[in-house]
């Protein structure tokens, strides 16, 4: 199956063996493109020992430290080619990963996040608010994973607004309009996490106090970021959805993960509270100590494979989050594929999430 015909499938329809024949195939294809044209990426395959007739399972494929797209400029693509050149999240004095795109990774990023991210909101576009403020997205050639992250969900939305002003102050007047306009209809609203709670759901709930209230009960939010920073004010997933359910009816809320080294093939959360692994990537815990792969239900570093990255090594990466996969195939939201729960940062990793990064501005 080619790439093209993954395309036509279901983002979640293919089983265990069906998968694993499709990945493997798949990621040595990229791996060899990347041993022919990323000199950096081809002495480490070589280093680690790699040969292509040794390879049964994408498993068993190397895979590369995400930290190491922070210290090298590792591309596949000659710099003529490039259109684009995203950037990681990162505090004030962190270094960040430069992920270099091409024409066909780009589209074919976009591609994917519409098969996926459409499989929980339907393929209809809809009103859209982002819970972000406008000047994140000025700089299109090179812009931070928080503005990929924007225009990326925008393709959902068919009118949109920015909920909060360059200073993140909540928009009261433009919001009430919008909500005014389009009422009754479904409206989609894409934000991440601690940037939602800090200058929307606070806001939101200072308001209720004064009899100013927002009804989103026919809303569907989408947010990413990271969780570190509400985890320590004891704000659990939980406890987020039910708090934004309480201050404006808001009930249907997926988290999802991803990363900007894989910009595409997210991992959204579905209706029981599950990340799920679509057909494009795939996740695998490893140890430690040896990075054997983990067994369903023990914690471990999580790795990342995916389909999408053509102009830059970024098929097979070791993360630097824990995590345990739940279980495969048997979910009960009934998508099938991998399902798993992402438990923190590794000690002493540096902090990395859009969310978890800006949250940094208010410890």
């Amino acid at each position: 199956m080619d790439f093209e015909e993954m395309l036509q499938r279901s983002p979640y329809s293919l089983s265990k063996e069906e998968k694993e024949a499709v990945l493997t195939e798949r990621l040595a294809e990229l791996t060899e493109k990347h041993k022919e044209n990323c000199p950096q990426y081809g002495n480490m395959l070589k280093c680690a020992g790699y040969e292509r007739g040794k390879i049964g399972s994408y498993k068993e494929l190397p895979f590369l430290p995400v930290r190491l797209f922070k210290e090298l400029e590792l591309k596949s693509i000659p710099d003529d080619q490039i259109v684009k050149t995203m950037t990681s999240s990162g505090t004030s004095g962190q270094a960040v990963s430069k992920i270099y795109l091409d024409r066909t990774t780009s589209a074919n990023q976009q591609k994917v996040m519409v098969k996926i991210v459409s499989d929980f909101t339907g393929s209809s576009r809809m009103p859209m608010i982002i819970l972000d403020c406008p000047s994140v997205v000025k700089n299109r050639l090179m812009f931070s994973a928080r503005g990929a992250g924007i225009l990326g969900f925008s393709i959902f939305g068919a009118k949109r607004i920015y909920a909060l002003d360059d200073d993140m102050k909540l928009d009261v007047e433009g919001l009430k309009a919008f909500l005014d306009k389009y009422q009754g209809q479904r409206i989609f609203l894409f934000g991440f996490t601690f940037m939602i709670w800090q200058h929307f759901y606070k806001e939101l709930v200072r308001l209720k106090k004064e009899g100013v209230t927002f009804d989103l009960s026919e809303g569907v939010l989408i947010h990413g970021g990271g969780w570190k920073k509400l985890i320590s004010e004891a704000v659990s997933p939980e406890e987020f959805k039910k708090c934004l359910q309480d201050v404006c009816g808001l009930s249907h809320v997926h988290d999802y993960y991803g990363m900007v080294e894989q910009t595409g093939c997210i991992y959204m959360e579905c209706e029981c509270g599950h990340l799920h692994a679509s057909i494009f990537s795939d996740v695998i815990t490893r140890r430690p100590l040896d990075f054997s792969e983990c067994e369903f239900g023990e914690k471990g570093i999580i790795q990342v494979v995916s389909t999408l990255p053509e102009s830059y090594p970024g098929h097979s990466l070791l993360t630097e989050d824990e995590g345990t996969i739940l279980g495969e195939d048997d979910c009960p939201c009934g998508r099938k594929g991998k399902y798993f729960k992402v438990l923190g940062r590794l000690k002493n990793a540096e902090i990395r999430g859009c969310s978890d990064t800006y949250a940094e501005k208010f410890r």
